[in-house]
């Protein structure tokens, strides 16, 4: 295949990947006419995308507070001691997430830094309670491996997974005195 070629897929993928970013639900349809593709190449770019982990999945962008939820941060700085293979592994395998389940916790994402935290996972629970009580599952079940834990309640959202707060504009709530 020519290098024109693969350059050109790869910039009806980004135009394809930029869609969907923007909206997840639109249809193959709308996304071929804004892209100017026909359907059928939308279909078959969005598939060997997914088929290539490209995309992972489609979630819904919902209002936590509307869903009787608060979001939180947690950063963790992680010790300078070597990790062991098991613990390791118990990351990978997302022990700690079954563990969140219980506590009515959800896990909104999970990063792996560089910088002054080596880790940060974002959590929607019902109450600080449920995730301080998810903090200090998480120093116990890492004790030895992690040097600090520290919980940041969010307070408004401005953009989430790239999409604007549609309500905006009750940010002017945490400025005015």
């Amino acid at each position: 295949m020519a290098k024109n070629s693969i350059k050109q897929i790869e910039k009806d993928e980004k135009k394809v990947l930029d869609e969907l970013s923007k909206n997840a639900n639109k249809s193959v349809n709308e996304i071929a006419k804004i892209c100017g593709f026909s359907r059928q190449k939308v279909w078959r770019i969005i598939k060997n995308l997914e088929k290539n982990d490209t995309i992972w999945g489609y979630v819904a962008v919902t209002d936590e507070e509307k869903l009787e939820k608060q979001s939180y941060v947690v950063l963790i700085k992680i010790t300078n001691q070597p990790i062991e293979k098991k613990v390791v592994d118990r990351i990978i395998k997302r022990d700690m997430e079954e563990k969140a389940k219980g506590l009515e916790i959800d896990i909104v994402s999970s990063v792996y830094t560089n910088g002054i935290y080596d880790w940060m996972i974002c959590i929607e629970a019902t109450n600080i309670r449920d995730a301080k009580k998810f903090c200090e599952g998480l120093k116990k079940e890492f004790s030895g491996f992690l040097q600090d834990v520290n919980l940041l309640s969010k307070m408004f959202s401005i953009k989430k997974c790239g999409i604007e707060n549609p309500e905006i504009e009750k940010l002017r709530d945490f400025f005015v005195l």
